[in-house]
């Protein structure tokens, strides 16, 4: 499939957002949000994410649009981008997962995408929606990948959580980690590893 590169349109971007808006106060019952990373104005940013809900698609514009304002770009499954064609308007661009040649190209763009001053990207590095758990989870080796590839690029870890047990209507919790330090040197293997680790230590900080 043709890589789909990212499109952005300020009016899609501001639409989108306050639609996200509407839809959480109509959806939830409340929307809690615990950031320990906040970008300055020099920094760039790689947010890595578990992949558990439908809602993964429209909250990194939500928490870009109201918390970081950094320059905004997101890796999104070629499939679900010809799709939903309309997520190339809001800085999603399309990974190949099946092809790895491909998936180096898209991983280029992104790095590419980094160099623009006071940007961040957006990745869930499971690469496909998978079911909550309490066990690790299993990233895919592109995050690694760009890790090793970066200088000077923060790499911090989000946590989306819905909690259905107190209401009729679900709680959001939103977790937005430190950024993690982590040598470049290491093996990507290694890398990968750590970075499943953050994710499952913010998600069990975030249920205590």
């Amino acid at each position: 499939m043709e890589f789909i590169p990212a499109k952005e349109s300020r009016f899609i971007i501001w639409f989108f957002y306050w639609y996200t808006r509407l839809l959480l106060k109509l959806r939830f019952r409340s929307v809690s949000i615990s950031q320990k990373y906040t970008p300055s104005k020099e920094s760039s940013t790689v947010y890595f994410i578990n992949h558990n809900y439908w809602w993964d698609g429209l909250l990194p514009l939500y928490l870009n649009n109201k918390l970081f304002k950094q320059k905004a770009r997101a890796l999104m499954e070629d499939k679900q981008m010809k799709e939903y064609p309309f997520f190339s308007r809001i800085g999603a661009f399309s990974i190949n997962l099946n092809d790895p040649k491909s998936s180096i190209s898209s991983l280029r763009y992104a790095v590419k995408s980094l160099q623009r001053p006071h940007s961040c990207l957006f990745i869930y590095p499971e690469g496909e929606l998978v079911p909550p758990s309490n066990d690790n989870p299993t990233f895919k080796p592109g995050l690694s990948w760009m890790y090793k590839k970066t200088k000077g690029i923060d790499f911090v870890p989000i946590v989306f959580r819905i909690d259905h047990s107190k209401a009729s209507k679900p709680d959001l919790f939103i977790s937005i980690g430190e950024k993690v330090n982590f040598d470049k040197n290491m093996d990507s293997n290694e890398l990968t590893i750590l970075f499943e680790k953050e994710i499952m230590l913010l998600i069990n900080q975030e249920t205590e």
